[in-house]
């Protein structure tokens, strides 16, 4: 086996519950069945496949020549909540003896279904280790918590895109447990439209159907709001009737609210109206063949914001059900379906358009990706999941102390002239500051920042405070929150690089930003113009016992001095062209420069602004911060913001 220690075969059980779910196994079932040296597979059919009135579609299981291990009945009939309940209960009443006898080494389940949940549940209390497929997704309705509850079940992650594998981090997933593999279903889907298709949509459609002319409807009741799903089912009947364009339409799938679903097509003599093909099931090839060649698909199953992009198809989303779902730029959203004649306008808008195919959720290499990850699991790993919590702040409770003491954070400002350091409160308020010059070297500006910090944490015991960390840098605000990047490190924005061949910087590289605009830049170049005897001019005195800096070089320039004009205005230049390039990334709506030097700078980075960014960015607002002590507070606001938010 490869790298997981196994000196046998690795025995999975794939479990299947539904016709959607399988679309998805399948490709793996089909990985898992061409490496016998590797695995064994066991297949367990539930749910919804075997009842007649949603097609039987185990018998596809069968089309595709894999033995059937075991078929549960385990769906109780009534089409309500109380029915999805009683479903749960007997799958986990008959799961366990099939488990007992199955013995797998890893089962595999999909998705958000109820039937999953029962999956996971009996694996997880009789230690099977669990490999989850699609979880870190969002969408709308009670499948959500259902999907996360499968997740804090399971061992092993594989999730199609980098948000939802995000997602999961969040959860406080085990990132070495976590797969970014695509969709299965993409593998297929990405091999399928240049098949024949014509014969597979005369055959469901009729011969008279042309390609592009034709909409598949595919709608499932929303068991947290079942009542305003069946009216939003009627409008839309209402409006492909008014349409007046051939539709095949899918019965929706076995959740609490379906049966009603179905009378409220046989209310409307949908199964037999001329422009109307009402099927339970169509076999997965056969259905991708017919989304990815129909002039619109509409309803709110999953397969219409995910798959269905692969081909480009227009789509329109109705309703909540896959809410907070990723979704490409074919997707037109109707949340508030509360109306025939809103979703007859969407019809009209998204008939018979072509998009660009979108690859959000997969690039047809998912079941390589999902064999490799599974010859990796070592068997002889603690079967015990451990989660990922993020560091929190110690627990004390009622205690008069901890009640009183002020939550704070060192801040740490390196300026030309000075080093700063502040104690800063999480109101914002400077407790205390320490000032001392800068040395020369680096060696000793370093020691004397570590000097600086400790002098400032053992006075903060002192003063009550309580110190959360140290900060130093710029940041970046994005919907009102910082952001700190994967190492803590994001905004560095003073190393952006300016010029190839720029001068020497603090950090070891060259033309940055820093390397040009800051105190120190500034007080190297003063010394440069006053060891040359080049800085004073008219009006203008250094002391003997005082260091020259950047303010001399500022004032130097107020009264005429052109070479001092002239780095200013280099410096400035520097300055403006890191902003512009903060612009053509970010987009911000607001630039604001701070410290002693902003001032001098904010003219001359305009200016750069209007000569050198795009037009769709030079309208941003360029402010200095009338803060005081911007710097110290910026600093520490870093530190204040990820040591107390809720959420990373």
């Amino acid at each position: 086996m490869e790298k997981n220690g196994n000196n046998r075969k690795l025995r999975v059980c794939v479990a299947t519950c539904n016709r959607a779910d399988y679309s998805k196994l399948a490709p793996i079932m089909f990985g898992i069945k061409t490496e016998p040296d590797f695995f064994e597979l066991d297949v367990v059919v539930l749910g919804s496949h075997l009842i007649d009135d949603y097609g039987n579609t185990y018998r596809m299981i069968e089309q595709d020549d894999f033995d059937i291990n075991t078929r549960l009945h385990t769906i109780v009939r009534g089409e309500d909540e109380a029915a999805m309940v009683e479903s749960v209960g007997l799958a986990l009443v008959k799961l366990p003896d099939v488990l007992n006898r199955l013995k797998p080494d890893i089962m595999i389940v999909h998705g958000d279904r109820f039937d999953a949940l029962a999956l996971a549940t009996s694996a997880a209390l009789m230690n099977i280790r669990i490999l989850h497929i699609e979880g870190g997704e969002v969408s709308g309705t009670i499948d959500d918590s259902i999907r996360h509850a499968i997740t804090k079940l399971a061992h092993y992650h594989v999730c199609c895109t980098r948000s939802a594998e995000q997602h999961l981090i969040s959860m406080c997933e085990d990132h070495d447990r976590i797969l970014l593999a695509g969709c299965p279903s993409y593998d297929k889907l990405l091999s399928a439209k240049n098949k024949d298709y014509m014969s597979i949509i005369r055959m469901w459609l009729g011969d008279d159907v042309k390609s592009k002319d034709y909409i598949v409807a595919l709608q499932h009741p929303v068991t947290t709001d079942i009542k305003h799903s069946i009216k939003m089912f009627e409008l839309t009947l209402d409006a492909l009737i008014s349409f007046n364009k051939r539709t095949l339409v899918l019965f929706p799938n076995i959740d609490a609210g379906s049966k009603e679903m179905v009378r409220v097509m046989r209310k409307k003599g949908i199964e037999h109206h001329p422009n109307f093909r009402a099927v339970k099931h169509v076999p997965f090839d056969q259905f991708i063949q017919l989304v990815a060649h129909a002039g619109c698909m509409i309803g709110n199953s999953s397969c219409g914001v995910r798959e269905v992009g692969a081909f480009g198809t227009p789509v329109i989303n109705l309703g909540t059900r896959q809410i907070g779902r990723e979704t490409g730029e074919n997707v037109l959203h109707v949340r508030d379906a509360d109306t025939q004649d809103k979703i007859l306008q969407a019809l009209h808008l998204q008939f018979g358009k072509q998009y660009p195919c979108s690859k959000i959720y997969g690039d047809g290499n998912a079941v390589p990706r999902i064999l490799k990850f599974l010859k990796s699991i070592d068997l002889q790993e603690p079967l015990q999941k451990k989660f990922c919590f993020p560091p929190v702040k110690e627990n004390i409770s009622q205690d008069i102390d901890h009640i009183l003491e002020t939550l704070s954070a060192l801040a740490v400002d390196l300026g030309g002239t000075n080093l700063r350091v502040a104690i800063v409160s999480m109101k914002g308020e400077i407790v205390k500051k320490y000032t001392q010059f800068n040395p020369k070297t680096y060696e000793e500006r370093i020691n004397l920042i570590l000097q600086m910090c400790v002098e400032a944490a053992a006075e903060a015991v002192k003063l009550n405070c309580r110190i959360l960390g140290v900060g130093i840098g710029g940041g970046i605000i994005h919907q009102h929150e910082l952001i700190h990047g994967s190492s803590f490190c994001a905004a560095e924005l003073g190393h952006l690089v300016v010029s190839l061949d720029g001068p020497d910087c603090s950090c070891g590289s060259h033309g940055c930003i820093e390397a040009y605009a800051s105190g120190m830049a500034l007080q190297r170049e003063a010394k440069k113009l006053h060891d040359e005897d080049l800085l004073l001019v008219e009006g203008m005195s250094v002391p003997k016992d005082e260091a020259v800096g950047a303010l001399h070089l500022i004032q130097a320039a107020k009264l005429g001095n052109a070479k001092a004009q002239s780095i200013l205005r280099t410096a400035g230049t520097a300055l403006g062209l890191g902003v512009v390039n903060i612009l053509h990334t970010m987009n911000p709506s607001l630039v604001i420069l701070s410290g002693v030097l902003a001032s001098h700078y904010i003219h001359i980075v305009k200016d750069v602004i209007r000569q050198q960014a795009l037009s769709s960015v030079q309208d941003v607002d360029v402010v200095v911060s009338d803060l005081v002590d911007p710097a110290l507070l910026g600093a520490a606001s870093m530190v204040l913001d990820y040591t107390t938010r809720r959420i990373y």
